[in-house]
């Protein structure tokens, strides 16, 4: 029996690894949102392929794992090479600095539409100067056809410090399934597993892989902080933090010493994140560096008030005063401070999560998302036809 001929255009989307993580996220919510006649898509881990590939709900995709060791990729050149050359892809999407060196294989194999995103910035480049990460990106721009931007501030970046035309740059930004995240109807629920209840505790939760970047110790700090600021409200305020990782541990630590840990909660990584914020009354991300957010999204669409730092995307999605607050990285007294204003005005914390809620719904919806991406492969796509048809 003949197989049918698929002649949708096909997608390798390439990252370093795929695992649990707002990049990873970011394209689950993307393949999965797709009209499935549009594109077919394949997912490409230089490293890993976990068990998070299980939140693709469809059938057609494919997952290919390279694992490939530490360091640059040149050696992989050839597998790819002959990768691309056997998948014949029409588009390649490879998404921050660890999966840009595709793009040359990708090239060699005529690979007809190459796309980069940026989606947030490396532990080791928390504002973008570090000259090295910016000579490699300009390396291989003239592989690239186009960009994705995240954020502003990663736009402005590739424009300033890689020197890519402006017309060769989408500013895109992460979508939220509104239906998923949403609030509860009558107010937090209690969290399966947390020895906290909403209904007579005030719980702000954070929600994230434990690591650097992230700094989920400058919250365990923030939290000790606001119960100094406002010692009433150790009968009330309670921390929780889900995620896995090495600052596990160092944040375990901090709450230890100042004798709070029994007011907080660690559970490590979760796979209900929704139920997490429906069971939330605030939501702090104490981040270095960020693109465009995930977890912000998620919160603010499950009505939650957010106090996050100044970093990257956060003030886009954020408005000061109106839907939480947005602080300096690495500051947690001003952190705790506003954990102590949202905690002891609960009215004025729900008239925020609302608004930020709204927010949500009018620019930062699934939809939109899908659209932007889409709009690009198919104007990407047209450019190639049009290439050919003019000679």
């Amino acid at each position: 029996m003949t197989l049918p001929v698929d002649n949708r255009p096909h997608v390798v989307h390439v990252m370093y690894r795929f695992d649990t993580g707002g990049l990873e996220n970011g394209i689950v919510n993307l393949v999965n949102h797709m009209a499935p006649e549009a594109y077919r898509h394949t997912i490409l881990a230089l490293t890993e392929v976990t068990e998070f590939r299980h939140r693709i709900h469809r059938k057609d995709v494919d997952f290919i794992a390279l694992h490939k060791p530490p360091g640059h990729g040149v050696w992989q050149y050839p597998k790819l090479y002959k990768l691309f050359r056997r998948l014949r892809p029409h588009i390649v999407h490879s998404r921050n600095l660890a999966a840009l060196e595709v793009q040359v294989p990708a090239w060699a194999a005529g690979v007809p539409v190459r796309i980069h995103g940026e989606h947030g910035r490396d532990v080791g480049d928390l504002d973008g100067s570090n000259v090295t990460y910016q000579r490699v990106r300009r390396f291989y721009r003239p592989f690239v056809h186009h960009y994705m931007a995240l954020s502003r501030d990663l736009a402005d970046y590739l424009v300033h410090k890689v020197h890519v035309p402006k017309d060769a740059i989408t500013q895109v930004y992460n979508g939220v399934d509104t239906g998923r995240f949403c609030p509860a109807p009558d107010g937090p629920q209690p969290i399966e597993g947390c020895p906290f209840d909403p209904s007579r505790q005030w719980l702000v939760g954070t929600v994230g892989r434990m690591q650097a970047v992230k700094d989920q110790v400058m919250l365990a700090r923030a939290f000790v902080q606001a119960l100094v600021l406002a010692p009433d409200l150790k009968a009330r305020l309670r921390l929780v933090m889900v995620g896995e990782g090495p600052l596990r541990a160092q944040a375990q630590a901090v709450l230890d010493a100042a004798g709070v840990a029994d007011l907080a909660w660690l559970p490590g990584e979760r796979n209900d994140v929704a139920d997490v914020m429906r069971g939330l009354h605030a939501f702090a991300l104490p981040s270095l560096a960020e693109g465009i957010s995930n977890t912000i999204l998620e919160a603010m669409a499950s009505g939650l008030p957010v106090v996050a730092t100044a970093v990257g995307g956060n003030a886009d999605l954020v408005e000061a005063g109106k839907t939480g607050y947005i602080v300096p990285a690495a500051d947690p007294n001003a952190m705790a401070q506003h954990l102590v204003g949202l905690c002891s005005g609960p009215e004025h914390a729900r008239a925020m999560g609302e608004a930020g809620r709204q927010r949500v719904l009018a620019h930062f919806s699934m939809q939109a998302m899908v659209d932007t991406y889409q709009g690009v492969y198919d104007q990407q796509m047209q450019r190639v036809r049009s290439h050919k048809q003019g000679h």
